[in-house]
């Protein structure tokens, strides 16, 4: 007997990523394009989604966080990077670190400790401190002097390379991949993936480039380009990591046809700080 679920549910999977992505990407550009408190929201709106979602896979692996303190100081933290009171984050970090471990102290069931403060912290490492370089990013026309419309260029330059690498990798992998990447964690991503995912993100940012003042000559993108592409691709592998670790699929399934937040933003919470990094620190030399 033939089976014909499949075809529909990929079909079904398919024009669930279709509007999903008609309804957010415009959103979020319109929202990064206006910065500002509101792109500060939408930033920590995703990082509070996308740490929920990291504790409850370790919740399936059997562990116990601490989500509500990592929530809480996950949540805050981009706030305070953002009125750029330095001080007062590393004050943030401090407590967070104290708060977790009185509470495993005085958890009844006792065991594992070392394993709920460790995840409890890496949770907010990983999702919060990573994924605040979007919103920094946004924000650093402030620090170079530069006119804060710049800001959502740069905001530009991090989806292009990422979402270019990973469609690239997408397309070529599925018509010429033969040779596996890296088949312990991600069994699906060939090299021949990879090198097509690289040109086609550095296509991407030349377009980019092109279109608006991206502040960058052509060897200082395409440079950009190839890291982006192996630290995005790091990115990718490292949440497959987890869920393999967690033995999950998916890390949710809030969005439609994508899995979860951090299915994503996984790749973007590597990329986010390369390039923010990069263009403060050894293009804009501030």
């Amino acid at each position: 007997m033939t089976d014909v679920s499949k075809p529909k549910k990929n079909a079904s999977s398919l024009g669930g990523r279709l509007l999903a992505a008609a309804i957010f990407l415009p959103c979020f550009f319109i929202i990064a394009h206006r910065g500002g408190i509101y792109y500060l929201i939408l930033v920590d709106l995703i990082i509070m989604f996308g740490l929920f979602e990291f504790y409850k896979m370790m919740e399936a692996k059997g562990l116990r966080p601490y989500k509500w303190i990592g929530l809480l100081s996950g949540g805050a933290l981009p706030w305070y990077l953002f009125f750029r009171q330095g001080i007062y984050a590393n004050i943030l970090l401090t407590l967070t670190f104290i708060a977790v471990m009185i509470a495993e102290l005085i958890r009844k069931d006792k065991g594992h400790a070392v394993y709920h403060i460790s995840v409890t912290i890496f949770g907010v490492l990983y999702v919060s401190w990573l994924g605040s370089h979007l919103m920094l990013l946004r924000e650093l026309p402030i620090i170079a002097g530069l006119n804060y419309s710049f800001g959502y260029t740069f905001v530009i330059i991090v989806f292009a390379l990422t979402w270019s690498y990973d469609t690239g990798a997408y397309t070529f992998g599925r018509l010429f991949g033969r040779h596996k990447l890296f088949p312990a964690i991600s069994p699906g991503k060939t090299v021949e993936g990879a090198i097509g995912g690289t040109f086609l993100s550095i296509a991407g940012i030349l377009i980019v480039r092109q279109l608006m003042d991206a502040r960058l000559g052509i060897v200082e993108a395409v440079v950009l380009a190839v890291a982006a592409s192996v630290i995005g691709q790091l990115g990718d592998l490292v949440e497959s990591m987890i869920k393999r670790d967690a033995k999950l699929k998916d890390s949710a399934s809030s969005i439609p046809g994508h899995g979860g937040i951090l299915d994503r933003f996984d790749s973007l919470l590597f990329t986010a700080p390369l390039i923010y990094y990069a263009l403060r620190y050894f293009i804009m030399k501030v």
